[in-house]
């Protein structure tokens, strides 16, 4: 041990402790300033190379008008070609929560529309007031 410290030091190096648990102990002369800023670029490269997908809500009414429902489209379309996943939301007021199959024809809709930029993940769901179904960007845009 004191014979690898003494060649370590002579090369300017560090003496590093590989596997401590082995017998004997397994140890490498290296420059470990430089290892570890080898290790800190390889995991920021890495970071960077990772996308962070985001939920993006568009909100509906069983109610919309064709030129609202057109503009609400064209920012779900824009969240999905953003690689965005999409919550699609009909919101239910007073009385129209007594009419769910509005909001179910809507949702279809709406899905049918984003069919060549995504897929429904599965079935309108209703909580409370609210409807909803999440679509995710298809894989080959």
């Amino acid at each position: 041990m004191e014979q690898a410290l003494s060649n370590a030091a002579e090369a300017g190096l560090d003496l590093v402790e590989v596997a401590p648990n082995a017998e004997p102990p397994v140890c490498r002369v290296m420059d470990y300033g430089k290892y570890k800023y080898q290790l800190a670029k390889k995991a920021q490269e890495g970071k960077k190379r990772q996308s962070l997908t985001q939920v993006k809500e568009v909100k509906l009414r069983p109610k919309i008008e064709d030129h609202d429902f057109g503009f609400k489209m064209r920012n779900a379309r824009r969240f999905l070609e953003e690689r965005n996943r999409v919550k699609i939301t009909v919101q239910f007021r007073g009385r129209e929560i007594a009419y769910p199959d509005l909001g179910r024809v809507l949702l279809r809709r709406v899905v049918e529309d984003l069919a060549d930029v995504g897929q429904a993940d599965g079935d309108a769901r209703m909580e409370g007031r609210f409807m909803h179904v999440f679509i995710t960007p298809k894989a080959g845009n």
